[in-house]
């Protein structure tokens, strides 16, 4: 069974760059209905492009529109379970508890951060959470869910913050170390300032607390300080491996095979990475599949590959979650 069980429907700064992203999905989504061969690139074409970029604005990404997109298209790339999911720092309920663990100060990394962040929290989780249910009730096979930071020293807040919706299962990520987001490429140079084991070791004991919280169904990426390739020899990472892949068996907390960072990143490398995987799989960790999407063109990417991936290291089942329970599937 194919699932795409960690995806998102949108993603600021708003800048031309997104613009462009967001056109681009466009036109691959809506070529069959624009006008095509000799019509291609005229006048016309683009009047009618524009028409078709002006409405999805002006609908927003939780208008009905652009999540059946994604379910269409997945459901063409032999997707058969959705998990849809959204940061938490998008929306203005988290914004306090952000707030408390990002650097936010004067300091280059905080001024930047601080832009990111005014540009990204821009409004409530509810018409987010309405949308998916209003999905549900339509008969699409998705799961709601949400992608949280997780902050030692932070759990308790976040557990009340998370108390109060009704979610099939919350997704637990480390994007941030010390404050510093890692995976922004405006803040990459901060890692030409560390030492490598060092760092990792850091952000590892950072996953395992998450995965100690008893916050979180699943933790994304578990491996994605990788980003832009700065990472010691694997010989160094393996034994950190073995704690984490130990930490989410005692816990029973799943992990997923994600592959936004094979296609979006400079690493080029799907988290976990081949070796990684076949320690998670030696304990026999709960898997799913995600392709962290952020367009409806992305949906499913490199799922196929991520499956035989899978299937070489010995899995035969994958997971997906509902109603904050796991379902186990054949893969």
């Amino acid at each position: 069974m194919k699932v795409d069980f960690h995806f998102h429907l949108e993603e600021g700064p708003y800048s031309s760059r997104w613009v462009q992203r967001t056109a681009s999905a466009l036109e691959k989504v809506h070529m069959a209905k624009i006008s095509t061969g000799k019509d291609s690139h005229t006048l016309a074409w683009a009047e009618q492009f524009v028409g078709i970029l002006k409405q999805r604005m002006d609908q927003g990404c939780f208008h009905e529109t652009w999540l059946e997109t994604y379910f269409e298209l997945g459901k063409q790339r032999g997707i058969e379970r959705f998990g849809l999911v959204d940061h938490g720092y998008r929306f203005t309920e988290f914004r306090d508890y952000y707030e408390k663990h990002l650097i936010l100060d004067n300091s280059p990394v905080g001024k930047l951060q601080q832009y990111w962040l005014d540009r990204v929290c821009i409004g409530s989780i509810e018409p987010f959470i309405a949308a998916v249910k209003k999905a549900q009730q339509a008969g699409y096979p998705v799961s709601l869910g949400l992608e949280a930071d997780y902050f030692p020293g932070g759990e308790q807040e976040l557990g009340e913050l998370l108390s109060k919706y009704d979610l099939d299962y919350v997704i637990g990520s480390v994007h941030f170390l010390d404050g510093w987001g890692f995976d922004n490429p405006e803040t990459e140079d901060v890692f030409k300032e560390k030492d490598l084991p060092q760092l990792y070791h850091h952000f590892f004991d950072t996953v395992s607390g998450a995965v100690a919280s008893g916050l979180f169904d699943m933790i994304a990426h578990l491996d994605n300080l990788k980003v832009f390739n700065y990472r010691p020899d694997e010989s160094v990472l393996l034994p950190m491996y073995e704690n984490i892949a130990v930490a989410l068996k005692r816990a029973n907390v799943a992990t997923e095979l994600n592959t936004g960072l094979a296609y979006r990143y400079p690493v080029k490398e799907a988290c976990p990475s081949p070796s990684f995987l076949q320690v998670l799989k030696k304990h026999e960790v709960p898997i799913t599949l995600s392709s962290d999407s952020h367009f409806p063109d992305d949906i499913g990417m490199l799922l196929d590959e991520a499956i035989e991936l899978l299937k070489h290291v010995g899995y035969k089942e994958i997971v997906y979650f509902k109603d904050r329970q796991r379902v186990v599937v054949p893969l």
